[in-house]
């Protein structure tokens, strides 16, 4: 693995004292990282809105019951009005980004076609927008304190209530969330 691609399949955790309000105390999921930047996708921040909303508006009739009332994340603050659903699973979408051999990243209507048939990935969350990097910045906010990172877990991804999320991706690490300071210090 290459330095450009080392935060691809990575958590970013905010730190506590990360005050931007689209991520304090959330988790990104980083879908992509390279020189040209990086783009992920915030898994911890569900919407007032359900999965049976959207497919509505795109004339989706859900064939299963339990499919309407999934939740939907504000996967960040570019292109709210863009859906991204990460799974995991093998499947032929029109349009979907292989992160890693387990977790894919779909944002064709074919798989919300599949998921409303019953047929699409059992493990799967579905968000609207994503965060989105230039070159560098990220780099820097690493620099900066703002964030934590480490290697993505699909428990937390898909099965962690999402209120547990930040704390529990900060546990993989080690660090407990609630020792930290708000203050950034260098030596």
């Amino acid at each position: 693995m290459t330095d450009t691609t080392l935060l691809t399949n990575h958590f970013l955790i905010a730190m506590p004292g990360l005050q931007d309000p689209n991520f304090s105390r959330t988790v990104t999921y980083v879908c992509e990282h390279s020189e040209e930047g990086a783009m992920g996708i915030v898994i911890n921040r569900p919407m007032e809105i359900q999965l049976g909303e959207i497919l509505a508006q795109l004339d989706i009739e859900p064939e299963v019951s339990n499919v309407s009332n999934a939740p939907v994340y504000l996967g960040g603050p570019v292109q709210t009005d863009r859906g991204f659903v990460i799974h995991d699973g093998h499947f032929n979408f029109d349009s979907t980004l292989s992160v890693t051999d387990q977790i894919h990243v779909t944002t064709s209507r074919d798989v919300l076609e599949a998921i409303a048939k019953g047929q699409g990935p059992a493990n799967r969350l579905i968000a609207l927008g994503y965060a989105g990097w230039g070159s560098g910045q990220l780099e820097q906010e690493m620099i900066a304190n703002a964030w934590l990172s480490g290697p993505a877990d699909a428990q937390i991804l898909f099965s962690t209530p999402s209120p547990h999320r930040w704390q529990s991706a900060a546990q993989l690490l080690g660090v407990d969330l609630n020792l930290l300071s708000g203050q950034a210090g260098h030596a």
